[in-house]
């Protein structure tokens, strides 16, 4: 996928793929993720995708009781809260997520710098499934 005109293809279809992919200035070489379609740092427009290894470290969190419909949905609930974390990937670029594998109840538990990996979740059925972003730890 490296290299790949920015435009083919979109972030949602490669997150169904089960691949984590960002956008490369051609310009000035920074990264980012999800991907842009203008780099932060140089306003260039010549992006590619490069595909990330998936892997990185637990930066920051936060414990969300009180969500969207969807995760509410899914059985959280002040009792049961989620975590989203920005997990700083191994190529240096960081990416806001939800963290998987961690209780959420107890804060005090989840550390930062914890070793992730990236994981897929998928929702819904047939041809209405979505895939959303995810990390645990290994």
């Amino acid at each position: 996928m490296e290299g790949r005109p920015f435009n083919d293809i979109s972030y949602e279809r490669f997150l169904s793929e089960e691949k984590l992919m960002g956008s490369r200035c051609s310009k000035c070489g920074v990264l980012s993720v999800p991907p842009r379609s203008i780099c932060i740092n140089c306003y260039g427009t010549e992006m590619e995708w490069v595909e990330m290894k998936g892997k990185g470290k637990l930066a920051a969190f936060t414990c969300i009781a009180i969500g969207p419909p969807l995760m509410i949905k899914e059985g959280y609930d002040r009792k049961h809260p989620y975590v989203s974390g920005v997990v700083e990937l191994e190529e240096g670029v960081g990416v806001v997520a939800r963290i998987e594998g961690v209780d959420g109840s107890k804060p005090e538990t989840i550390k930062i710098g914890t070793p992730l990996q990236v994981e897929f979740l998928h929702s819904g059925e047939g041809t209405n499934v979505t895939t959303f972003l995810a990390f645990r730890p290994p």
